[in-house]
């Protein structure tokens, strides 16, 4: 591994909607991918991740708001305004077109990315992404509904708290990015009908995670894949492509090396 993916060869803050949104580069390439967290991570601790990927492409790395460098301001989280916000950013690097890549929270961002600004995307990888809130197992969405700063002093000692603790700028902020956290995924949406309608080519990433595989393979069919045989020679092979990653949860799946063996093949055309 090079210098020059071990550490950010350009760090920033891009005023975008009100918004000092922090971003990492590294890396080098033509099309960019764009590395969008999880709910409460954070472009330090992401960092390997990012790191392993840009040993063959340039990667933006975004601290999405209220998360890791980038302050929180006076709006609730939502998907759509995140999405905006990554355009935004976009925008202003000068940057056409980009390769997203999207976990839980982030890749609800990705998705929604990719249908507010399509024309931004070439392609989109989503990681244990959920498509509809009614898609959660029940247990996961009676837990969504005590999520909340009340927890934040037990998560004190998780590696979460401790980069959150390092690099945010108002670290006492942590219970407010709880309390938004947990109202994010309290309120219901169903993205289907935009799911449908997406062209870029999309791959989507599960296994043992918070939905059932149902899900996921339902998320798939509406991108058209799963539809009819590939054909001897693949020709009628889909454009969307689904990876389950035999025992990976929603929990360590994206830290896997699994993940990027999977991923980095249809990134590459492959």
């Amino acid at each position: 591994m090079t210098e020059s993916t071990r550490k950010p060869i350009e760090t920033g803050y891009a005023d975008i909607n009100g918004l000092r949104l922090y971003y990492e580069v590294r890396g080098n390439g033509d099309v960019p991918l764009v590395l969008l967290h999880g709910g409460l991570h954070n472009t330090a601790l992401d960092a390997p991740v990012a790191e392993q990927l840009a040993r063959r492409r340039q990667v933006i790395a975004v601290d999405l708001q209220g998360h890791g460098r980038t302050g929180d301001v006076d709006r609730p989280l939502r998907y759509e305004q995140m999405a905006d916000d990554v355009a935004g950013l976009l925008a202003g690097l000068g940057v056409a077109q980009v390769d997203l890549l999207g976990y839980s929270l982030g890749g609800g961002v990705a998705l929604q990315t990719a249908i507010r600004h399509p024309a931004r995307v070439r392609k989109l990888v989503l990681v244990s992404t959920a498509l509809a809130s009614n898609g959660w197992y029940p247990e996961v969405q009676q837990a969504f509904q005590h999520f909340g700063g009340a927890l934040a002093e037990m998560m004190r000692p998780s590696p979460v708290y401790q980069t959150y603790a390092a690099v945010a700028p108002r670290p006492d902020q942590f219970p407010q990015l709880l309390d938004k956290v947990g109202e994010l995924q309290r309120r219901g949406y169903d993205w289907s009908p935009d799911a449908a309608r997406l062209a870029m080519p999309a791959m989507l990433v599960s296994d043992a995670d918070s939905f059932p595989p149902a899900h996921v393979v339902r998320f798939f069919e509406l991108l058209g894949g799963g539809q009819r045989d590939a054909g001897w020679d693949g020709s009628a092979a889909p454009r969307a492509r689904l990876a389950i990653l035999p025992g990976h949860t929603h929990y360590n799946v994206f830290e896997s090396p699994a993940l990027l063996a999977a991923v980095e093949p249809f990134l590459d055309g492959r």
